[in-house]
Parts: structure tokens; sequence; C-alpha cells
């Protein structure tokens, strides 16, 4: 599955859910199903900055793909970062830098969020684009 299917995967379960508090329950519960990530990957490095919550995000580029992990101390984040990483992980890092995550707003979240979990949420995408800018540019070596 490549991006734009993941992304219209998470819309069609999205717009399925009538409700928001159906939606944020749905979001917390991606938290919950999100891999443990490895501790060794929690160091001041792998914080994304611009977030009220503590965020981890840490890449890895394996057979050219770029391998996630993410954790944060907030559940809802947490879920956010489920999903962030359920549109990109795996993915090649030219295939991260074409697609925008297109599926926030298709969703609503983005004007459903409030500007902190917005803000946060656009530093994390911040945050996988520039991994892969630079595992794209180390592919070129």
């Amino acid at each position: 599955m490549n991006i734009a299917q993941r992304q219209q995967s998470i819309i069609d379960e999205f717009t399925a859910i009538a409700d928001w508090e159906e939606r944020y329950r749905r979001i917390i519960e991606a938290g919950r199903e999100l891999p443990a990530m490895d501790e060794a990957h929690k160091t001041d490095k792998n914080k994304v900055k611009g977030c009220q919550s503590t965020v981890w995000l840490h890449a890895a580029l394996q057979d050219g793909k770029v391998v996630l992990q993410g954790d944060s101390d907030a559940m809802i984040v947490r879920g956010l970062i489920a999903l962030l990483l359920r549109v990109y992980n795996g993915a090649t890092p030219a295939e991260i830098l074409a697609t925008p995550p297109e599926f926030i707003n298709a969703t609503g979240l983005g004007s459903h969020l409030s500007q902190t979990r917005a803000n946060g949420l656009a530093a994390m995408v911040k945050q996988i684009k520039l991994y892969a800018t630079v595992f794209a540019a180390m592919q070129k070596k």
C-alpha cells in the first residue's frame, strides 16, 4: 500500500465516524495500539520541538525505506503519532517528501484539534519530512 492509499484508508475510517467524541476515542485507541518505542531512542536528540507534550520520533533508513518509531506522554498525541506512522512508515524518502499529510484536513483533524495540538502535529510532520530530506541526501551520495 502506498502513502496515498494509506491516507485514503484513514480518511475512510474517520469519515465513517460521524461523532467527534467517537473519533477522539479512535485516535486514543490508535495510540494504545502503537508499538512501544525502544527506550534507547527516547533521547533529547529525538524530542520533537514545538510540541506541548513530550514527543519522540526516531527514524532509520533500512533498505531504502524510512522506518519510524514514535511515542508521547499524552494519549491523544500518541494516537496522532500512530496515524502519522501509519501513513509514512516504510515509505521511501522521496515518497514522504512528495506527499503532504492530506488526511489531516480531509478527516477534519486540522480544524478539531486545539491550537497547541495542531501546532504539535505540524511539528511532527515537519520532523518526519526533515528525516526524509536527510535520508534522500544520503541516498544521492
